[in-house]
């Protein structure tokens, strides 16, 4: 590969998960949706049963599922700095969100408006995470024996 083709990927890849990172609230779960859309519809650049073991393993390995998934990613596309461009991508957007609501937050805490707008992305999180359930549920449980590990996992 040259080298204008690995710089081509590392920006892609920092663009790709900084968009994702951006567009998605609520956390790791409600990413994991748009991961996939990203990832493995639009790029190919995984099979849905390879972003499944991410999840897997993002999901057993500290820190947060959708950085470690967008790591895990970076690096099967583009190695080592793949990695490191696919994680600064998917943390930047948090970061200068954060920083911007703490310089303004004693300003807003009590908007009706701020207050309303939080209910409602708590509402639309839930809607994205159980459709992420359902559709990695229909590639991963096959049998019964799957349905039983799957309502045990949920249950406990």
């Amino acid at each position: 590969m040259t080298e204008d083709n690995e710089k081509k990927i590392l920006l892609k890849l920092y663009f790709i998960f900084f968009k994702i990172g951006l567009f998605t609230f609520g956390g790791g779960y409600a990413m994991l949706p748009m991961l996939r859309r990203e990832v493995v519809d639009k790029r190919q650049w995984a099979t849905d049963e390879e972003m499944l073991d991410y999840y897997a393993i993002g999901q057993s390995t500290p820190g947060i599922i959708a950085i470690n998934t967008a790591t895990f990613t970076g690096q099967a596309k583009a190695g080592f700095f793949g990695a490191i461009f696919a994680t600064l991508g998917m943390v930047t957007p948090s970061l200068i969100i954060i920083m911007s609501i703490a310089r303004f937050f004693t300003e807003f805490q009590d908007n009706v408006y701020v207050l309303s707008a939080f209910a409602g992305i708590r509402v639309v999180v839930v809607v994205l995470i159980l459709n992420a359930v359902i559709k990695m549920g229909k590639k991963s449980v096959k049998n019964w024996i799957h349905i039983v590990l799957f309502i045990s996992a949920f249950l406990f």
